[in-house]
């Protein structure tokens, strides 16, 4: 009987999911402070993206806001409009406007997990509301 709950109890424990992988983003600005660096974004997500060229695409993924005054507001607030690039796992994102110095800015980055698969960001049907993200704040 002690024999048949190990072997139970092994198989239980062999048969649950690993914890979700959270990716560490990381952000490192451009020495003219034109462009923004994004590192850390998962693999599968920027091999997927990176043939597509639509900026709608990437603008659902890893947008680029102004910080409002009223930091309540954010979720409110326009998408910066610009240009992402990938270069091997780093996305660049240049605005078409330049970053104005001292000015908040903040890149909010949608994290994958089990409700919301890739699929679901490239064509835009994750419901709002339901993608869980950070938001990573920098100072040009």
């Amino acid at each position: 009987m002690k024999i048949c709950c190990l072997f139970f109890l092994v198989l239980l424990t062999a048969c649950s999911r690993p914890p979700p992988s959270t990716s560490r983003i990381s952000l490192l600005l451009s020495p003219n402070h034109r462009s923004v660096q994004f590192n850390g974004l998962d693999k599968l997500v920027i091999g997927e993206l990176s043939r597509n060229t639509n900026t709608h695409v990437w603008q659902s993924l890893v947008p680029v806001y102004a910080m409002p005054e009223d930091t309540d507001l954010k979720s409110y607030q326009p998408i910066q409009p610009g240009r992402y690039e990938v270069n091997d796992s780093i996305i660049t994102f240049t605005p078409d406007t330049p970053f104005v110095k001292g000015k908040t800015y903040f890149v909010r980055n949608y994290q994958l997990d089990a409700a919301n698969h890739l699929a679901d960001y490239i064509r835009g049907g994750a419901k709002v509301g339901s993608r869980k993200y950070i938001d990573l704040i920098f100072k040009p």
